[in-house]
C-alpha cells in the first residue's frame, strides 16, 4: 500500500487557501483541515473564558488543553470547540482579528502542530501558514499561494460585507497588518518552503489556478508509481 498523500497550501490571508484546499480534498477524496480555522477556535475559547490574550503563557495553556475537531465533508466542513459546533462564530471580525494575534503565541502554535500532524497521518490536504515549513516538511506536494494585497483585501471584504460593517479601506489595512505579523513573528513566521511551488493568482480565476495544483499533483503522483 502505497504512503499518505499530503498536501500543504501556505500563504498570506486571502490568497484562497481554503476554496483551492477543499477544491483539492474534494477532487482527491482526502481529509481537508483548514489550521486557520483551529487557531480561529482557540481565539474563540480565549475571547469566552478569563484568560486575557494579552498572557501568552495562560492562551497557550488553554490552547494545550481545549478540545478542537474537524468533522465532515471539505464543503460543509464542521468545527467544534468542546464538542460545540462554532463554525459560523469563528468567522467573525472580531474572533478573526483576535486569531492572528494568538496565533504569534509559540505555545499556541506548538499545540496545534502536534494536533495537525496528529490529524494529517493518514494522509489529508492542509492549508495554512506553516504547513509546509514546520508541520509536514516532508509533504509530498507543497504550494505558496499568494496575490497582490488589494485582491486578496477585495476578496476577503466581498466575503464578509454582509455582516461585518467593515470598509474596503479598513480590510486593507487589517490585512497588511496581519501580513507583517505573520512574517515577522518568532515562531513559525509565513515562509515560503524552498521545495513549494509558488502559485500567483492575482487576475486568474479559482478554477485556473486549481488546474495548475492538480497537474503539479498529477506529475508528483506519477513520480510516486515509476
Amino acid at each position: 500500500m502505497s504512503r499518505p498523500l499530503i498536501i500543504a497550501i501556505d500563504g498570506p490571508s486571502g490568497a484562497g487557501k481554503s476554496t483551492l484546499g477543499r477544491m483539492l480534498a474534494r477532487e482527491l477524496n482526502l481529509l481537508y483541515i483548514d489550521t486557520g480555522s483551529m487557531y480561529r477556535a482557540v481565539a474563540l475559547a480565549v475571547m469566552e473564558s478569563s484568560v486575557s490574550s494579552n498572557d501568552d503563557v495562560a492562551v497557550g495553556s488553554l490552547a494545550a488543553r481545549i478540545s478542537i475537531d474537524l468533522r465532515g465533508e471539505p464543503d460543509s466542513l464542521e468545527v467544534t470547540l468542546e464538542g460545540r459546533d462554532v463554525t459560523e462564530e469563528i468567522r467573525s471580525e472580531e474572533v478573526t482579528h483576535l486569531s492572528s494575534i494568538i496565533s504569534a503565541i509559540p505555545e499556541v502554535r506548538r499545540a496545534m502542530v502536534e494536533r495537525q500532524r496528529e490529524m494529517g497521518k493518514g494522509g489529508a490536504v492542509l492549508n495554512g501558514r506553516d504547513i509546509g515549513t514546520v508541520v509536514f516538511p516532508n509533504a509530498d506536494v507543497k504550494f505558496f499561494l499568494t496575490a497582490v494585497p488589494e485582491e486578496r483585501a477585495k476578496r476577503r471584504f466581498v466575503e464578509h460585507a454582509h455582516n461585518s460593517g467593515v470598509s474596503f479601506d479598513e480590510t486593507l489595512t487589517d490585512m497588511s497588518e496581519r501580513d507583517q505579523r505573520d512574517a515577522t513573528r518568532t515562531d513559525s513566521p509565513l515562509a515560503t518552503a524552498e521545495d513549494a511551488i509558488v502559485l500567483d493568482s492575482t487576475g486568474l480565476s479559482i478554477n485556473e489556478v486549481f488546474e495548475r495544483m492538480m497537474v503539479a499533483i498529477r506529475e508528483k503522483l506519477e513520480d510516486r508509481q515509476s
